[in-house]
């Protein structure tokens, strides 16, 4: 097996096992809180974590979750990888997020893990994904309208901003799966009944 692919499945496995790591759930259990899979929306994420223990809990899990998508690109930066094995990294490490080896393959939504990710590979793309979810956020008042906005741009922005087609490809995949794993979301926003 040449050395490039190894370390590309390497790099690969352990971003999906770093985004495994749980920051909400850790966050709650240190702090002594409810287990976010049982309180509130019941997703693993900073937004239930605000709702069940309040804003230092709740930044405590956004940092963490978003870290665990940008430590494993970092590492690949760091080790010259190519765009490829960039976003594998990338896209492990989310979906390690929302399909957790260590809690049973029941993972948040997402998108923290996704920016962190994103950041990563090109920190013109997350800039321009922040500043969207920041505006709506600001206007509309609803965290995962804001999210699914964000989400949705996301491939248009990295065909805008890196031109790479390894890259639209990928932010295409986990724009659709942040689409996906908001759909309950989704539903609530037609009804009118979102928080």
């Amino acid at each position: 097996m040449p050395a490039d692919l190894t370390m590309t499945i390497v790099l690969t496995i352990a971003a999906y096992l770093i985004g495994s790591v749980s920051a909400a759930i850790i966050t709650c259990k240190v702090m002594g809180l409810p287990d976010p899979r049982t309180q509130g929306s019941n997703n693993p994420g900073a937004t239930n974590v605000l709702r069940i223990g309040g804003k230092k809990a709740a930044v405590i899990t956004l940092i963490g979750d978003m870290m665990k998508g940008l430590i494993p690109v970092l590492i690949a930066l760091l080790l010259k990888s190519d765009e490829l094995t960039l976003a594998l990294v990338a896209t492990a490490a989310f979906l390690g997020h929302l399909y957790p080896v260590f809690f049973g393959f029941k993972g948040g939504k997402g998108v923290a893990t996704a920016f962190g990710s994103i950041l990563g590979v090109s920190w013109p793309v997350a800039l321009a994904m922040l500043v969207t979810w920041l505006t709506v956020a600001y206007g509309m008042k609803i965290s995962s309208l804001s999210a699914l906005i964000a989400a949705a741009l996301a491939p248009f922005y990295f065909w805008w901003l890196s031109g790479s087609t390894i890259f639209i490809i990928m932010g295409t995949f986990i724009s659709m799966l942040l689409i996906w794993r908001h759909r309950s979301n989704i539903k609530k926003l037609m009804e009118g009944t979102e928080d």
